[in-house]
């Protein structure tokens, strides 16, 4: 790294990335959840669980076997945590409260033009809310009418489009549902306020997702918190991020002057070392869930293929990356018969020779996410290129403990 002209090397991007992420150098135990989710700054919602929802598998992947009592305190204890849309609906730090002051506005007018929900349904959730304390959608008046997953009753709409807003708030959950709440009751009175201005909000923003990524193009930046590619160019030069040229970035043109990303100063204060983590990664974790940055930083096409029809699956319906050494050497699609973690296909990048050298990594991410939740066998049905099948089959059996 030359710090003079702030120049790195392909290699040297990719480990400032790991390790903005907490994928590189030893985890933050003392930090847990809290910790994660503080330094990614959003971490996504899904509701797929095959081996455990995506929000579990984000602190799984850098702090190893956290149980899920931690999870569930470090986001939905109501202290700590808020729900709402960032890169997508997520699980956001309750200190980002202020910085989407910004987005909720913006849904205010949206509905002030023309788009708002039936008033009384909306004054009578806000008044239920006030009057008997946090609900779920079911205790407001039911969640659905009876339809397709999207059938939501008046209730539903309304608290929902309420929570846009900011006139309600999520910081708890009972089980999978969301409790709403008032905001006035659930987020600190420091930060309860809305104060910042929308280019303030987007200026911290832009800084607090270029230190979650280390080193990022502007479309990096925007994509991370879902910001239009305008306003991150009209922040950037203010937001403390410093150019830098990435060998083998595209460049990119700016009123700024032409540079190839930005940079977190204190990615670049000292060189990325430490352990790399060996584990399979939701295919909704934020070190991989920008398709052109992951393929960019590790030449690796990722793409969740649970939406897509079965027969035009590749690789399968859940597809976890495994990341080993600071690469992505392949995706396992994971899959639980009783005691048993099935990988029902194992994918690894490149030709034969390549390829086998993953093997090793592969067993052992199969084998501690057995043991993370609760499955003592590993069995592998099949894989790509298919001579790694036995190999991998073998490599799991040593590295599984004994059975008694």
């Amino acid at each position: 790294m030359t710090a003079a002209g702030f120049s790195l090397s392909a290699d040297e991007a990719r480990r400032i990335a790991l390790r903005a992420q907490g994928l590189l150098g030893a985890p933050d135990r003392r930090g847990g959840v809290p910790g994660v989710l503080r330094r990614l700054g959003a971490v996504q919602l899904d509701t797929i669980s095959v081996l455990a929802r995506s929000h579990e598998l984000l602190p799984y992947a850098r702090l190893g076997a956290v149980g899920r009592e931690a999870v569930e305190s470090a986001y939905w204890t109501g202290e700590r945590a808020f729900e709402y849309w960032s890169h997508a609906a997520c699980v956001l730090p309750i200190e980002e409260w202020p910085l989407f002051a910004f987005r909720r506005r913006g849904y205010q007018q949206r509905y002030r033009d023309g788009q708002r929900p039936s008033g009384s349904d909306h004054r009578r959730v806000l008044d239920q809310l006030r009057a008997e304390g946090p609900l779920t959608a079911t205790e407001l008046g039911g969640a659905k009418n009876g339809g397709l997953w999207w059938d939501w009753s008046e209730s539903k709409v309304a608290v929902e489009r309420a929570l846009s807003t900011g006139d309600v708030v999520v910081t708890s959950r009972r089980g999978w549902k969301r409790v709403y709440d008032l905001p006035e009751r659930a987020v600190p009175e420091e930060l309860y306020h809305d104060r910042l201005t929308d280019e303030e909000c987007l200026r911290r923003l832009v800084a607090q997702a270029g230190a979650a990524m280390g080193v990022a193009t502007q479309a990096d930046l925007a994509d991370y918190h879902r910001l239009r590619a305008d306003a991150v160019e009209a922040v950037i030069r203010d937001t403390g991020l410093v150019p830098v040229e990435v060998a083998g970035w595209p460049a990119a043109e700016s009123r700024s002057g032409r540079h190839r990303a930005w940079a977190d100063p204190a990615a670049l204060a000292t060189p990325p070392r430490g352990r790399h983590r060996t584990t399979l990664l939701s295919p909704f974790d934020s070190l991989v869930w920008d398709r052109p940055r992951t393929e960019r930083i590790f030449g690796f096409t990722h793409r969740l293929e649970a939406y897509v029809p079965r027969p035009k699956r590749i690789y399968g319906y859940f597809a976890m990356p495994l990341l080993a050494g600071g690469r992505l050497l392949g995706r396992v699609d994971p899959a639980r018969e009783g005691s048993t973690l099935v990988a029902r296909h194992a994918a690894f990048e490149g030709a034969l020779p390549q390829a086998a050298k993953a093997v090793p990594a592969m067993a052992e991410a199969l084998v501690e996410a057995a043991s993370w939740v609760g499955c003592d066998q590993v069995r592998v049905e099949r894989c790509t290129p298919p001579e790694l099948t036995a190999p991998l089959s073998a490599a799991v059996a040593v590295a599984q403990p004994a059975t008694p």
